[in-house]
């Protein structure tokens, strides 16, 4: 590609227009590079520690990939036939169901989540960073407390620095981190052949008295974590040139890498209580092994930040008063949030992991199922693009100025339905969680309200393009 078409291209991909096919480049080693960098961050670790505390390594890491799969599936029928066949973001996808006004309802909870998984994957590098340099001598006891949020604004410089480019930087980043990917399964090897005997002895720390709720526990998580792709995958996949180059890598390289590598935390919480690599690595290989686990964290952490704060930036691109803001500045908005998390908040935000895991099904679950009903069942594929950008009084999704009630309900009714099910703080449960999870009920409740709501009241009132 020469240097006039990779401007060109800069330029397009910074925008939240579609990209039209000659800027649709990326193949499917490409995607599935991009993909699997952004997936495989040390998240994972932590998920992986949450399933460890009611399940064992084997029956923890089944039931997490079949959530992990299960989510993965019902992120991509919701967002990418839209954003695949237009060019498209996550937040465009959306527009449809909420309306030329009401699509700030998904943008809200797009940068809600990407702020909170990179403050959580920068605070786990700071964190990570001060146990290292304890263990090499390098810092006193007492030194973290300023380290990690010094380290946390490395990282969030690093990312704005890559992202200068767009999807290039995306793109360039992917290639060179994508090689943590194969790190992590050397931890997981080193972690295994170590500490066999005692994995597979080990016993959960939190386990339920009842199995059925364990195994279930141990699904809901794999599914919110992958449901959480939702606001990253548009943004990624729109660069793709079709559905056929698309659909392997989605799953197998966004989908996949999360529950192999989560068996990393898995292990390391049940036999050694710390479900960080840093800290575990070291004390199985000494200082050499606890710095290559540094570099993995660094890798892994810095790609999933720059996937993130990309599609969040294309995200900020649908606010008319920053569509035609410079790019510096986005990225900017983008990462403010995370730079203030890591320098105040830290700590408290790094101990509510699990009310943010909930948090995800919450919002996503609902807002996944409205769009699966409403573009395979109600419109039946049937999109105008031109719709996904008009803001006029005759626009195609303009429903009752800018917002659709249908969608609005929809979502309050998935938002009880979860809050009923299972409570996002203390995890206490209701009937029928021990089933069917709490995400998967909420999709189909906030799918269901919405096609009640459309079919009985939106479309004959001539509103939404039906």
């Amino acid at each position: 590609m020469t240097k006039v078409a990779d401007d060109f291209l800069v330029e397009a991909d910074k925008s939240a227009w579609p990209l039209l096919p000659g800027e649709r480049t990326w193949g499917g080693w490409r995607l599935g590079i991009s993909l699997a960098t952004a997936a495989a961050a040390t998240w994972c670790y932590i998920i992986g520690e949450y399933v460890g505390y009611y399940l064992g390594f084997w029956r923890g890491f089944a039931t997490l990939f079949a959530g992990s799969m299960i989510g993965m599936l019902i992120v991509a029928l919701a967002a990418v036939p839209v954003c695949i066949r237009f060019g498209v973001d996550s937040i465009a996808s959306a527009k449809p169901q909420f309306g030329t006004s009401g699509w700030i309802i998904p943008a809200m909870l797009q940068f809600i989540s990407i702020v909170g998984w990179n403050s959580l994957l920068l605070i786990f590098f700071g964190r990570s960073t001060t146990q290292l340099f304890y263990a090499l001598g390098i810092i006193s006891e007492g030194s973290g407390a300023v380290l990690v949020p010094i380290t946390v604004v490395v990282a969030v410089s690093l990312t704005f620095f890559f992202l200068l480019k767009g999807s290039l930087g995306v793109d360039r980043v992917a290639k060179v981190l994508v090689a943590h990917v194969f790190i992590g399964f050397w931890m997981l090897y080193v972690l295994l052949t170590h500490e066999w005997d005692k994995l597979i002895s080990a016993v959960p720390a939190s386990a339920n008295a009842d199995a059925q709720w364990n195994y279930v526990t141990g699904i809901e998580i794999g599914i919110v974590s992958l449901l959480s792709w939702w606001p990253y995958i548009g943004a990624m996949v729109r660069m793709a040139p079709n559905g056929r180059t698309a659909a392997l890598p989605i799953m197998l390289g966004m989908g996949a890498p999360v529950p192999l590598l989560c068996a990393i935390g898995i292990a390391g919480i049940l036999v050694l209580q710390v479900s960080d690599p840093a800290q575990w690595l070291r004390t199985i290989g000494g200082p050499i092994y606890g710095v290559v686990a540094l570099i993995f964290v660094a890798a892994a952490n810095l790609g999933t930040a720059v996937a993130g704060v990309y599609a969040s930036s294309i995200g900020l691109r649908h606010i008319p008063v920053l569509s035609r803001s410079p790019w510096p500045v986005l990225l900017a908005i983008s990462l403010a949030p995370v730079a203030i998390v890591g320098l105040l908040i830290p700590e408290m935000f790094f101990a509510n992991f699990g009310t943010f895991l909930a948090f995800i099904g919450l919002g996503f679950a609902p807002l996944c199922g409205i769009q699966i009903v409403d573009y395979y069942f109600i419109r039946r594929g049937n999109v105008n693009v031109r719709g996904l950008f008009e803001t006029g009084p005759n626009a195609a999704y303009r429903y009752w100025g800018g917002f659709n009630p249908a969608s609005i309900i929809a979502m309050v009714c998935g938002f009880v339905t979860y809050n009923y099910i299972l409570n996002p703080i203390s995890y206490a449960s209701r009937f029928p969680y021990e089933y069917l999870t709490a995400s998967l009920p909420t999709a189909v409740v906030g799918g269901g309200v919405y096609w009640l709501l459309t079919i009985l009241f939106v479309r004959p009132a001539g509103k939404g393009g039906y």
